[in-house]
C-alpha cells in the first residue's frame, strides 16, 4: 500500500491533488487518530475500518466512509463525543478536520487515490 513505509502521500480525486494525506497502518496510530491534536491540516486515512469515534476530540470532523477501491460510500460530519455507525461495505476510513469535505466538493461515489510525494 502507498505510504505504509511512513513516505508523505498525496489524496487525489481525478488526477487533481485534495491534500496531503498520511495512513494511520499500525493499531496504536489507528487508535491515536486525531485525538489530542488542536486541528489538522490534510487527511488521516485509516484502513481496515467500519467505524469512528470522536470521543475526547478537540474539534468537529468530516468522515467519509470508503469501499475497498477508495470510492465514497458516505460523508458525514462529526462533532466530539460521538460514535459513527459501521458502514459494512466500508474498508477504508477518511478523516480531516470539519470544511475539508466542503472545500474539496468531496461527495458520494467519488474514487479517491493515494500517491506517494514525488
Amino acid at each position: 500500500m502507498p505510504g505504509d513505509d511512513g513516505a508523505p502521500l498525496w489524496l487525489l480525486r481525478g488526477g487533481d491533488v485534495l491534500a496531503a494525506a498520511e495512513v494511520a497502518e499500525s493499531v496504536p496510530a489507528r487508535l491515536r487518530g486525531l485525538l489530542g491534536r488542536a486541528g489538522y491540516e490534510g487527511a488521516l486515512v485509516l484502513p481496515r475500518a467500519k467505524a469512528v469515534h470522536t470521543l475526547f476530540m478537540r474539534f468537529p470532523i468530516d468522515v467519509a466512509f470508503l469501499d475497498q477501491d477508495l470510492r465514497v460510500l458516505d460523508a458525514v460530519q462529526m462533532v466530539p463525543w460521538r460514535l459513527s455507525l459501521p458502514r459494512w461495505r466500508c474498508r477504508w476510513v477518511l478523516e480531516a478536520e470539519a470544511g475539508a469535505f466542503e472545500r474539496w466538493k468531496l461527495q458520494r461515489g467519488d474514487e479517491l487515490e493515494l500517491h506517494r510525494v514525488s
